[in-house]
């Protein structure tokens, strides 16, 4: 090609150029002016916007005989979810009470600790969020919803040091996105429950105490949208279509005839496949005293929203 020819197509190609500015330009000020292009770079921000999000880990938080295993249920019953119950790695209550010769040969932290040379905290830390990434990658492919429903009972009822530990949620939330409740009920009642089944865990095992813990566990989680048990059995529907909102859950109906054939651990309440209010347990003498005298449990009925009468 001779320099007359290539410049000839030099010039060809310009004009092609210039007619095709000509549908993204302006004229301003007389002159022809060109709005610029998005960038690669704004155009790789928008894709990386329209990528979908993983789904949150959802967790249920609640202390020992609150309705919380109800709720639970109501929550497993729901479509395409997971849910598994009373979880805490940290929790010594299954160490105690089993010992090294409890045959559970899928449970890493427990072998782990009660190994001769049993693994540190950190190394429960560790092994707890890998388990939980691998198995929320696992359902989030599946369109799966993984729930845990919490252990409190554990760090905050027992002889672990509740403020030096993390909670559930923060273990959670250092790995993976979260959504999170907390649910409650008139803890004079959970507290009879607590004292008809037996469950001792601290000392000295008053209301006074169980009322103070109970306001270092709602410490921890007052950042949390929170629900009371009463309302929930009131008006079923209405407070489990907020709780799944909350949790970014879908919410189907006809959940009720699910319950009978769910099992849960800790479901250790009056049951009945009816979702109802119950009449208050007879409250002892010595409870009864503790109640007009505690100022934590008054504080905590306080805070909570309850009538803090024993009546």
């Amino acid at each position: 090609m001779t320099s007359s020819e290539s410049a000839k197509a030099l010039l060809e190609n310009l004009e092609d150029a210039l007619d095709l500015l000509k549908d993204y330009s302006v004229e301003r000020d007389g002159a022809l002016s060109v709005d610029p292009l998005p960038s690669l770079l704004e155009q790789c921000q928008a894709a990386c916007a329209e990528i979908r999000a993983p789904a949150p880990v959802r967790t249920v938080h609640h202390m020992a005989c609150t309705g919380g295993s109800l709720i639970c249920k109501c929550l497993a019953a729901m479509p395409n979810t997971t849910l598994l119950s009373e979880i805490y790695p940290h929790s010594d209550m299954g160490i105690n009470h089993r010992g090294p010769s409890f045959f559970c040969p899928t449970d890493l932290i427990y072998r782990g600790r009660v190994a001769v040379r049993s693994v540190d905290t950190q190394t429960v830390q560790d092994v707890f969020q890998a388990g939980l990434r691998a198995m929320h990658e696992s359902l989030n492919a599946q369109g799966r919803h993984l729930v845990l429903r919490d252990h409190p009972h554990s760090q905050f009822c027992t002889d672990l040091e509740a403020d030096a530990l993390p909670t559930l949620r923060q273990l959670v939330e250092d790995v993976l996105p979260i959504r999170s409740v907390v649910t409650v009920r008139h803890p004079l009642d959970s507290f009879l429950a607590m004292h008809a089944h037996g469950w001792i865990y601290f000392y000295p095992f008053t209301l006074e105490e169980y009322a103070r813990r109970y306001l270092q566990f709602l410490k921890r989680y007052e950042d949390v949208p929170l629900y009371r048990y009463e309302e929930f059995v009131a008006d079923p529907d209405a407070v489990l279509t907020q709780i799944c909102a909350d949790l970014s859950l879908p919410f189907a109906a006809g959940y009720e005839a699910m319950l009978p054939v769910i099992s849960m651990t800790g479901d250790s309440g009056r049951r009945s496949d009816r979702i109802a209010a119950r009449p208050r347990r007879e409250i002892p003498n010595e409870i009864l005293s503790d109640a007009a005298q505690s100022a934590s449990f008054l504080d905590l009925c306080q805070k909570l929203g309850y009538d803090p009468a024993a009546s």
